[in-house]
């Protein structure tokens, strides 16, 4: 599925996020910065140690990453130029402030990307894995949040990645709601 909303081309696609060739493609990391598993695992193993080597010293220079805000790295393996780091939330009801902690990830995800001139970018499902944020609000949240945010920023193209059928069909409704 593929749109135009204010210049920007918004994608949704089904497949890997590890194959994408946009200039960054965002990690739904743990706040370590140091690898896990589903999506930062892939990434973590198709990119190499290169993007360890560098969140580690992120690490060492701030910490932790704290849920809803977001680091750069570059991409090592990866077919894209840089790896955004973004820790969503972990779904705990709705009641903890979930959705605006989902919100910031994605947001502070694009304001890292506009900081660094980047123009095309793929996001995740952020939080629908392990962390359990079911994924339709999620879906709503994210496709919202790009939406927004495109009247202050200026990309060439916004994908969402989606590994299963499921994921992508919820997308896909989601979408046609938000757009």
């Amino acid at each position: 599925m593929e749109l135009i909303y204010k210049n920007t081309k918004i994608k949704l696609v089904r497949g890997d996020i590890t194959l994408e060739s946009t200039e960054a493609i965002v990690n739904a990391a743990n706040s370590t910065l140091l690898g896990g598993g589903g999506v930062d695992g892939a990434i973590h193993r198709a990119g190499g140690p290169k993007i360890l080597d560098e969140c580690k010293a992120i690490r060492k220079k701030q910490g932790s990453c704290p849920t809803g805000e977001a680091v750069i790295t570059t991409a090592g393996n990866l077919p894209s130029s840089y790896v955004i780091h973004t820790v969503g939330p972990i779904w705990k009801g709705g009641n903890n402030n979930e959705s605006k902690l989902l919100a910031n990830a994605y947001r502070n995800s694009l304001n890292l990307a506009y900081e660094n001139n980047i123009k095309t970018i793929t996001f995740p499902s952020i939080s629908t894995g392990v962390y359990n944020y079911p994924v339709k609000e999620a879906s709503i949240i994210a496709l919202k949040t790009v939406k927004n945010s495109l009247d202050e920023f200026d990309f060439e193209e916004i994908r969402f990645i989606l590994f299963s059928d499921k994921d992508y069909n919820i997308y896909l409704e989601s979408i046609k709601e938000v757009f």
